[in-house]
């Protein structure tokens, strides 16, 4: 078992989905990940009590820490008052406005309870990214790599493999962390696509996995049924016979490119 790291006094709050990262070998696998990314910023997302930003700041680059606990950020300014390339941002990472620049190096542990739409931010709103290392629940980060025709994949699994090339970096068991958790956890790494989606396709994807994705076991012509007529399905290469899970993530694409185009209604203005 990898040592673990010596953290300083911070008490978790189970209401902020606070679990802190005490594995050292997992604490060098993200770092030495976010900083062999060229980015000329880094961006970490609930530090708490700063493990990760004390090691990612020994690499000189400007580093903006986002923490929405009060207590946290408390310690961080105390912590690191002499270190002039960090600046912290007390907040929610959910909806708070990040930094103007970039590209960054985006990195965290990330808090359970808000991973998936911080996750859904930094993938939908433009921010400019390099490269992302974050921590999720395993659950979360198997549906991010999930596979068609299986249970994890998903409108999450579309957006993130368009978007990026995805690898989990490290497993880790609820020891690695205080306090532990009842779940396991997973690092996964994001290196950006060049033949991403726009933004405006990522928005109007998403629009069309939920509504494909809303009854699993049912086709999407049932899904759709009142709003799309089955030809419109078909021309846009979706067999309206065929369930979701069984599409793959270039078909989405494709797929949803087409309707834009012939179908906007179907997009909310």
């Amino acid at each position: 078992m990898s040592e673990s790291a010596q953290l300083p006094r911070l008490r978790a709050k189970k209401r902020l989905g606070q679990n802190f990262l005490m594995n050292e070998g997992a604490i060098a696998t993200i770092v030495n990940s976010a900083l062999g990314s060229p980015a000329p910023r880094l961006l970490e997302i609930g530090p708490g009590p700063g493990v990760l930003t004390e090691r990612l700041l020994t690499d000189g680059r400007p580093l903006w820490a986002v923490d929405l606990d009060p207590e946290a950020c408390a310690l961080l300014r105390q912590r690191f008052a002499a270190v002039a390339q960090f600046h912290l941002l007390e907040g929610d990472a959910v909806r708070m406005p990040f930094p103007e620049g970039g590209p960054w190096s985006v990195v965290g542990n990330l808090p359970y309870n808000a991973a998936t739409p911080i996750l859904a931010r930094l993938l939908t709103e433009g921010i400019p990214w390099d490269r992302m290392v974050l921590m999720f629940q395993l659950e979360v980060a198997q549906k991010l790599m999930g596979e068609p025709g299986t249970k994890a994949y998903g409108p999450l699994s579309v957006l993130a493999q368009l978007c990026a090339r995805l690898t989990r970096l490290v497993k880790l068991g609820p020891g690695s962390f205080r306090p532990a958790p009842k779940v396991e956890s997973a690092v996964v790494q994001f290196e950006p696509r060049a033949e991403a989606p726009s933004l405006a396709e990522r928005k109007a994807l998403l629009t069309v996995l939920h509504r494909s994705f809303a009854h699993r076991r049912k086709t999407l012509a049932n899904n759709w049924q009142g709003s799309l007529a089955a030809e419109a399905l078909s021309s846009a290469g979706l067999a309206p016979a065929l369930r979701a899970e069984v599409i793959t993530p270039p078909v989405w694409l494709s797929a949803t490119r087409h309707l834009l185009i012939q179908h906007p209604e179907v997009f909310p203005s």
